[in-house]
C-alpha cells in the first residue's frame, strides 16, 4: 500500500449538526465511527483510507463524520488515541502495585504478550504511524500522558524489587518497557514474513505459549539481582 502524506480533507459542503432525536447517542455514534475507522485505516493506510467508505459501513453520512471529528486526519489521531488508550486502561486494571515485584513483572509481560497477540489492528496501526514518522502521535498529548502511566508503574515495581533484593538497582523503566514491548510487538508485526522465511506458524498455540514463557523468563533474568 502506498503511504504518502496527505493534505487535510476538504469539505465540499457545510457541516451540519446531527439531527436531534430521542435516539441520538453522540458517544455511541463516535464509538461506531472509531471502530469502523480502525478497519479502514488498517486495510488502506492513512493515505488510502476514505471517509466515504467509513460512512457506508455504519450507514451514515460523510458530513456526520466530519461533524464529530473535523477531518480524516483528526479521525486518525483519535483512532491512535483509542488504541493506545485501550492497552493503557487495561494495564491500569492489573493491580500491579498489589503484587510482589516478580509476580507484577510476570503479569505485565504476560498481559503485553496477550494484548499484542489478540489486537493485531493495534500493531498494524502503529506500523502505519511509524511510516509517517510519528507525525500524528506528535499531535497527541494524550498518548504521551497515557504512556507515562506505565513508566511510573514500572518504576515503582523496579524500586520495590531493588529494595527487596530481588532486582538489580539502577534499572531504567523505559528500557524495561522497550524490552517487553519489542518482542511482543515484533512477533505480531512480522508474523507473515518471519513465518514464511522460517516456516513457522506463530499463531500456533504451542508456539505462542513457548514464546510467552520465553519472554517472561528473559525479562526476569535481566532484572534479577
Amino acid at each position: 500500500m502506498t503511504m504518502n502524506p496527505e493534505l487535510p480533507a476538504a469539505l465540499d459542503e457545510p457541516v451540519a449538526a446531527p439531527r436531534k432525536s430521542r435516539k441520538n447517542n453522540p458517544e455511541k455514534t463516535r464509538e461506531n465511527i472509531l471502530q469502523e475507522a480502525i478497519v479502514e485505516f488498517v486495510q488502506q493506510g492513512l493515505a488510502g483510507a476514505r471517509v466515504d467508505a467509513i460512512a457506508e459501513r455504519i450507514h451514515t453520512s460523510k458530513r456526520m463524520i466530519y461533524y464529530y471529528f473535523g477531518s480524516k486526519e483528526q479521525l486518525y489521531v483519535e483512532v491512535l488515541e483509542k488504541l493506545y488508550g485501550d492497552i493503557r486502561t487495561t494495564e491500569s486494571r492489573l493491580h500491579l502495585a498489589e503484587l510482589a515485584p516478580v509476580e507484577a513483572i510476570r503479569r505485565l509481560v504476560e498481559f503485553t504478550f496477550d494484548h499484542h497477540d489478540r489486537n493485531v489492528d493495534f500493531v498494524r496501526i502503529v506500523c502505519i504511524e511509524n511510516i509517517h514518522n510519528a507525525e500524528y502521535v506528535k499531535q497527541s498529548g494524550a498518548i504521551k500522558a497515557m504512556t507515562n502511566t506505565i513508566l511510573d508503574s514500572l518504576g515503582v515495581i523496579l524500586r520495590r524489587g531493588a529494595e527487596e533484593g530481588v532486582f538489580r538497582a539502577g534499572l531504567e523503566p523505559l528500557d524495561v518497557h522497550l524490552l517487553i514491548s519489542s518482542f511482543c510487538f515484533y512477533r505480531v508485526s512480522n508474523r507473515q514474513t518471519f513465518g514464511e522465511i522460517f516456516q513457522i506458524d506463530l499463531s500456533d498455540e504451542a508456539v505462542k505459549q513457548r514464546h510467552r514463557q520465553m519472554v517472561c523468563e528473559s525479562v526476569l533474568r535481566y532484572l534479577r539481582a
